[in-house]
């Protein structure tokens, strides 16, 4: 996304004609004139209109963190903060049975989707007016708001399913009387595939912009769009069947992003802001600190995470799980995951001296800070129990630290009372490409294909033993001295494709932990209901805030539509089942 440098955020609330909460924050400035409608049709403000829709990728406000929506429904992250009644909506996510169908923030997670959807659809609609004399990157910018547009409907298809297809070419009257059962599931995605498809067609190789979307991000979403498509559900979210032709052209889309991507030596490099925009990256968030407004494009994804401790000062919140902490545990012997010994209740991680003696993956302190060990690589700085909310009594002791910088990083920003900064957040990364290819080879099965599936997890494997370099002990000593890293890589070949699957799924858990996947993944395997049942069952032992949380099957896979958005609609939407 364009840094926000680039015009002022009062121009956007007050010409573009699309109905922002987060414009209210603009409020107190006068505005410097107006525009009439057809005005806007000129090429000069059109410009200013695709960079608008560019910067609502993120939806920045707090309470609309892309963490709360699946983090908090994978057995990966608490709530975290003040205890269940500090943001008690996001905890009633956390627990699924205390969820509401009129739960205001999930209604307002609805709205302010479309509100950048309708600025998407507003910049292309003013593009698709002018000639390529008048607007000579017309095919660019047409397909680069396609794209803006359908990342965004893939966002709101992964959370509510049934959800309004709204393009540029409808009036106000026809979006009126439009249902969000007009498409079925598979022709939604089929809605949002044709996006991606023509923006992978044609955007450019090399656009201009970091930030921009080029041919090579494009078809890295056409990718991970068809492999959510693939697993086709009933009614009832039961996944029927998988889709082979899809999963055949996810491998092919994903082959040909290598040579543009590539995996960076260092895990560490993907969430750091001095190394930010690396090789590894596809598409992601741009952020900013110091461009003449009065907060930056701060990256707000990280604005409840930072922790108590001075220096930081707020909020102690998307805290990593027991379970996820004990998931990173290897084998002595092999360096492979303990799949099934390494949750028991009394053998946990919990701080840096419960390191030793062990081996674990190296992934585990790139995403979790441990008390006794520096915060986020730095020497000197020292997680104790004044780091986490409440000193740790509600959601124990860990903190995320993926999506956070050290207190002295330039990028670091106080913005009123949160604290946030400037480091990139990725939507779409190579290794997490490279993961989506073996799951589709998987699916495919056949001895080649969980063949070449294995030599990628080995490859993200391999990366991940090599991960060590910043990681050092309280005295900065490298712990890699210490002999408590040990990854080892899958030796034999896969016997069954239900082998391969446990090696595909453990590997997404540990590679794209704390990033707001696994829930999602998990309604597309088809395995939410048992999967978070069983984490409750046995992660509600060490955390009390879990103790009557539980999954209903067939309902809790989606959120409900608004109800007050059927209302809207004058019962034209429909409801997603076990919420009527």
């Amino acid at each position: 996304m364009i840094h926000m440098k680039t015009f002022k955020s009062i121009y956007i609330c007050g010409i573009v004609r699309i109905l922002l909460s987060s414009c209210s924050d603009f409020l107190e400035l006068n505005p410097k004139g107006t525009l009439a409608d057809e005005q806007l049709d000129a090429p000069e403000y059109v410009k200013k209109m695709v960079i608008a829709a560019y910067a609502l990728v993120e939806n920045d406000n707090v309470q609309m963190l892309p963490w709360l929506f699946s983090d908090l429904r994978s057995g990966d992250a608490y709530k975290g903060g003040g205890g269940p009644s500090d943001m008690a909506f996001a905890h009633s996510i956390e627990v699924a049975n205390t969820l509401r169908v009129n739960d205001s923030e999930v209604a307002r997670k609805w709205e302010r989707t479309y509100y950048a959807i309708s600025r998407a659809n507003n910049a292309l609609a003013r593009i698709n007016k002018l000639s390529e004399e008048e607007y000579p990157k017309k095919l660019i910018r047409a397909a680069e708001m396609r794209f803006v547009r359908s990342h965004h409907y893939f966002e709101l298809k992964r959370l509510f399913k049934h959800i309004v297809w709204v393009d540029e070419t409808m009036t106000d009257d026809e979006i009126l009387e439009t249902s969000n059962r007009q498409y079925t599931d598979l022709e939604l995605w089929d809605k949002i595939i044709e996006d991606f498809r023509y923006a992978a067609e044609q955007l450019p190789v090399f656009n201009e912009d970091i930030g921009r979307a080029n041919t090579s991000s494009a078809k890295a979403y056409l990718a991970k769009t068809l492999l959510y498509a693939a697993y086709e559900q009933d009614e009832k979210h039961n996944v029927i069947q998988i889709n082979k032709e899809k999963l055949q052209e996810v491998v092919s889309l994903v082959d040909q992003l290598e040579g543009h991507y590539e995996l960076v030596s260092d895990y560490a490099d993907n969430f750091r802001w001095e190394t930010e925009n690396g090789p590894e990256s596809v598409f992601a968030v741009q952020s900013s600190h110091d461009d003449d407004t009065d907060f930056g494009r701060l990256n707000m994804t990280s604005a409840l995470s930072y922790p108590m401790a001075d220096g930081y000062g707020c909020c102690g919140m998307h805290i990593p799980s027991q379970e996820l902490v004990n998931a990173f545990k290897t084998d002595p012997e092999t360096g492979l995951p303990l799949f099934n010994s390494f949750n028991q209740v009394g053998d946990d991680i919990l701080y840096a001296e419960d390191l030793y003696g062990r081996t674990v993956d190296p992934r585990l302190l790139h995403t979790v800070a441990i008390v006794g060990l520096p915060y986020k690589y730095k020497a000197g700085h020292i997680v104790d129990m004044t780091f986490p909310r409440e000193g740790g009594i509600y959601y124990g002791p860990f903190l995320s630290i993926k999506e956070t910088v050290v207190y002295d990083c330039p990028c670091f920003k106080q913005a009123r009372w949160y604290y946030a900064s400037s480091l990139n957040r990725d939507i779409i990364r190579y290794d997490d490409a490279l993961l989506w290819k073996a799951e589709a080879l998987i699916e495919l099965g056949g001895a080649a294909n969980l063949s070449d599936a294995r030599q990628i997890i080995n490859r993200i494997r391999e990366r991940a033993a090599q991960s060590t370099a910043l990681l050092i002990d309280a005295d900065g000593n490298p712990l890699a001295d210490a002999n408590i890293f040990k990854v080892g890589l899958y030796q034999q070949e896969f016997r069954s494709q239900d082998e391969a699957r446990e090696a595909l799924r453990w590997e997404r858990r540990l590679e794209m932990a704390m990033e707001s996947s696994r829930g999602f993944d998990l309604v597309r395997w088809g395995i939410a209901a048992e999967t978070l049942n069983a984490y409750y069952a046995t992660e509600s032992i060490r955390r009390e805030h879990l103790r009557t949380a539980h999954f209903t099957k067939n309902k809790d896979e989606y959120f409900p539509i608004p109800y007050k958005e059927i209302n809207f609609s004058r019962g034209l939407y429909k409801q997603n089942p076990g919420w009527e």
